[in-house]
């Protein structure tokens, strides 16, 4: 491609944000000029960009008109400050953070849902959902095809890193603490979190259900294109740096065709599927890849009309930054 576009990534120090900044080098994204954008605690460090080292600056003070698409890679409260100035300044931006509403910046995920791209008008905003969305989008949306689905339900076990630095900071200090035996004061979490799991992953509504659960669900729901499909959701905060897992259980109402769900898997992109006998794990296999795996493919032991599923893959990597690039190069290519 010869045409190249000058990008903005803000959140640039974030986990996300870097590795956002990562992607694009490693997939030769067409970039003329990039702009790292943070808040003014984070201004002034800088990220390393195809041999050189790009200064990061203040978002506040940043002219959106420079550029020609913005990745929002921060928390919902940046978007919602900066979106409007970018979408004024006719900057198409992909938004990590689930703070604009689906009529206005539709969640994707190019192996389930990039046709709805086309649909868009100018200047293009678009969401890259929750981690957790993204992944299981990748697993469930080839399986629309030889499935009738009725009812997901699924146990999410998130890594730490979602909730950002001093998340994986703390359970680093936690476990430190611990193997010296030394007294852990919890600071970050509520409780200890090192060798533990967590039964819940921010604070529940009145009904029990926490937010980032009601996202899933409806994210997941907008990505395949089916608003009523049940979806049961629990998650869980692992002691895990980086890496979500997913046992996912799969209602169709009809009999489930195990040889045919395993060869749609197989052809299908973005998946890894790993042979009978063998699971895939988010430190052995899949973090620093670029692939949702997907294991433990088998019927329900006493309801041939279920199929069970174990999935796991970088969060940070695949789950939020590759799939947000994806999206973007879709977007060069077609409608920028």
């Amino acid at each position: 491609m010869s045409q190249s576009f000058d990008i903005a990534v803000i959140g640039a120090t974030g986990t996300v944000g870097e590795t956002v900044v990562q992607i694009l080098e490693e997939r030769d994204f067409p970039v003329a000029n990039l702009h790292l954008l943070a808040s003014s605690e984070s201004a002034g460090s800088s990220v390393a960009f195809r041999g050189k080292n790009v200064r990061v600056r203040e978002v506040d003070e940043f002219d959106f008109s420079k550029v020609q698409l913005a990745f929002f890679a921060a928390g919902p409260a940046v978007t919602l400050s900066f979106a409007p100035r970018a979408t004024a300044a006719g900057c198409a931006l992909i938004d990590l953070s689930g703070a604009l509403p689906p009529e206005q910046a539709p969640q994707i995920v190019p192996e389930a849902n990039a046709h709805v791209l086309a649909g868009l008008g100018k200047p293009f905003q678009v969401s890259s959902p929750s981690a957790s969305a993204t992944t299981l989008a990748v697993a469930l949306a080839p399986l629309r095809d030889c499935l009738d689905l009725q009812r997901i339900s699924l146990t999410a076990n998130l890594a730490v890193s979602a909730q950002g630095r001093v998340a994986v900071s703390e359970l680093a200090r936690q476990t430190a603490e611990l193997l010296n035996a030394r007294p852990l004061e919890p600071k970050f979490f509520d409780r200890q979190m090192a060798f533990n799991l967590l039964a819940q992953v921010g604070t529940p509504d009145e009904q029990g259900h926490t937010p980032l659960e009601k996202r899933l669900m409806r994210e997941l729901r907008q990505v395949l294109d089916q608003a009523l499909l049940k979806i049961s959701v629990t998650c869980i905060q692992a002691p895990v740096f980086f890496g979500d897992s997913f046992s996912v259980t799969v209602q169709s109402a009809t009999p489930v065709d195990l040889a045919k769900v395993s060869a749609v898997l197989e052809a299908a992109p973005g998946i890894e599927l790993v042979e009978a006998g063998d699971y895939p794990t988010p430190v052995g296999d899949a973090v620093g890849q670029d692939v949702v795996y997907v294991g433990r493919v088998r019927a329900g032991i006493d309801d041939p009309m279920e199929l069970n599923l174990w999935l796991t893959t970088d969060n940070v990597r695949k789950g939020a930054a590759l799939n947000a690039v994806q999206v973007a190069e879709l977007l060069i290519k077609d409608l920028l």
